[in-house]
């Protein structure tokens, strides 16, 4: 079973909810969640905000954090899920920021800072992988979704 069906089946079961705020991932993740039969009973929905004036003006990210930290930090990433999950009304929200193509004098090519945001409170991880642009968006997306399979079973054994 693909995480995408194992994350649908802990949603189900619970009635709990989800959605996504994408960068570098492009839609990617909302794609992968969408392709399970039936996502449209836990699913909400995403904002893909490739601009930082989106991540601003829709998610709600203080401009002071991106000045700050850079677009490409934990701190965006975390206020990036906050602000999708907050939108939406979700249970739980993933949101990720980083470079699939082309790197900077912080991060490589490669990088991504993965936002999940639910009841137990923020996580945020780094991830970093050099298999191209395409195959960094594949791979981004995967992991943030193994990352945020981790985060709603701990929740469930916090809730049990």
């Amino acid at each position: 079973m693909k995480v995408e069906e194992r994350i649908g089946a802990l949603l189900k079961s619970s009635g709990e909810t989800l959605s996504a705020a994408e960068s570098c991932t492009g839609g990617r993740i909302s794609h992968l969640i969408t392709t399970v039969s039936g996502s449209s009973s836990y699913y909400l929905g995403s904002v893909t905000s490739y601009a930082v004036a989106v991540k601003e003006s829709v998610l709600g990210v203080n401009p002071d954090t991106v000045r700050r930290y850079g677009v490409v930090s934990a701190e965006v990433a975390s206020a990036m899920a906050a602000g999708v999950r907050r939108l939406t009304g979700s249970t739980f929200s993933v949101a990720t920021t980083g470079l699939a193509e082309g790197g900077d004098s912080r991060y490589p090519e490669g990088t991504v800072w993965i936002g999940i945001d639910g009841p137990e409170g923020p996580e945020t991880h780094l991830f970093q992988c050099n298999k191209g642009r395409k195959g960094n968006i594949r791979r981004f997306s995967v992991v943030s979704l193994q990352l945020l399979e981790k985060y709603i079973i701990k929740h469930k054994c916090f809730k049990s």
